[in-house]
């Protein structure tokens, strides 16, 4: 490294320089992506050669005109996940896992496999009780405005800090549904994650003692979810429950161990995921039953387009493990892995370090996971109100 460097100065006929702080902490971020990075082309640019230029040409006399060196630098990745945050950005994603957000209740990303007929940001899900949810945005509606300012090129973290802000607080949004645009005006709320709705549904047509179905309606994968699922389960068996289904429609994902901690609740042994890189499989999650809760009991699991992240690792290993029918549409398709890395001045990078697989070794991004029967046109939107399950159509296919 110091032979290029040496070399060029030489070349170039100009004086050797000493790096400051700020040149610090621009290669103390270019040195995060070296190391981390899923993509060791580096999107088909010579990694190092760009530092050398960088150096040389970016300003960096501030903090400011370093954070917009990084920036820079990113974006020559071509990669929408992978984004640098100033301190107080970074603070605020380190806690936003702890269970709650004052917003209208909207989880975003990018259109994927669409038809280029629309810009804007796709709603992946909506939580439920939300505001965004009572003013009946769904899955799969496009935001085409926040505000007065289009989305159309904007970021999806741009977008949810947009959407977020002070409690009573209103915004106004633009929504494609369909071939309908709706004009919408919203109050952010304090949005609480509990993870977990579950309900005792009896179920008529099999006789009594196969009458019994446990629906766990998982939301997101914060960091109780693993703990109230299993706490679910227990409460559900005190009601000599003999068959379960878990509704992951509209999870748009959240903690990774929490979606592999969920995915051994229900798993005698097997894989979970594969991690792989640009060599290919680096690491195997699996699981060798010590954990398992509910192993044996029929179980159906139910998936929409607003399911994503973690929720398509856990439908992936429970639908390739046989362990479970899948039932509902394909799918968000993201199945990329992002890590977070804190910088020496408070201020981080959230990476894009793998990309995963399925235990079939089917690579589900922009694809989604695929289920195996489409959901029966009587099922109810939300069974955990109405409980309208029907077991044969579930259990019985």
């Amino acid at each position: 490294m110091v032979l290029v460097m040496t070399v060029s100065v030489a070349v170039n006929r100009t004086p050797s320089y000493a790096l400051t702080e700020e040149n610090l902490l621009f290669l103390e971020a270019w040195r995060t992506i070296d190391r981390a990075y899923v993509d060791k082309t580096f999107n088909g640019q010579s990694w190092f050669r760009y530092r050398e230029n960088a150096l040389r040409t970016e300003p960096m006399n501030t903090r400011q005109e370093t954070y917009n060196a990084i920036r820079k630098m990113l974006a020559t990745l071509d990669d929408p996940f992978t984004r640098f945050l100033e301190p107080e950005k970074f603070k605020s994603l380190r806690s936003g896992t702890q269970g709650s957000l004052t917003g209208v209740g909207l989880s975003i990303g990018y259109p994927t496999g669409g038809d280029g007929s629309h810009g804007g940001l796709v709603v992946i899900s909506a939580s439920l009780g939300g505001p965004a949810n009572k003013a009946g945005i769904l899955s799969g509606d496009v935001i085409l405005k926040i505000g007065d300012t289009s989305t159309e090129s904007m970021g999806i973290y741009d977008a949810a800090e947009r959407l977020q802000g002070p409690e009573g607080s209103e915004v106004d949004l633009t929504i494609q549904s369909g071939p309908e645009i709706k004009h919408l005006s919203l109050t952010r709320e304090k949005i609480s994650f509990n993870p977990v709705h579950a309900k005792l549904c009896e179920v008529p047509g099999l006789g009594r003692e196969n009458s019994r179905v446990g629906y766990i309606k998982l939301t997101s994968f914060n960091q109780n979810a693993s703990g109230a699922v299993r706490q679910a389960i227990k409460t559900l068996r005190r009601n000599n429950v003999n068959a379960f289904v878990l509704d992951l429609r509209d999870n748009s994902g959240g903690l990774f161990p929490e979606g592999i901690e969920i995915a051994k609740i229900w798993l005698e042994k097997g894989v979970i995921v594969y991690i792989c890189d640009s060599q290919g499989v680096r690491d195997i999650y699996d699981t060798d039953g010590r954990n398992a809760v509910a192993a044996t009991e029929p179980l159906a699991v139910l998936v929409n387009k607003g399911t994503a992240s973690a929720s398509e690792i856990l439908a992936g290993a429970l639908k390739d493990n046989k362990r479970a029918v899948l039932f509902g549409e394909p799918t968000y398709g993201k199945g990329k892995i992002q890590s977070v890395f804190e910088l020496s001045d408070g201020s981080g990078l959230v990476v894009t370090v793998a990309r995963y697989e399925t235990p079939a070794h089917t690579d589900i991004d922009k694809v989604g996971v695929i289920p195996d029967h489409p959901l029966p046109a009587s099922f109810p939107k939300d069974p955990v109100s109405d409980c309208e399950l029907n077991r044969v159509e579930l259990f019985l296919r």
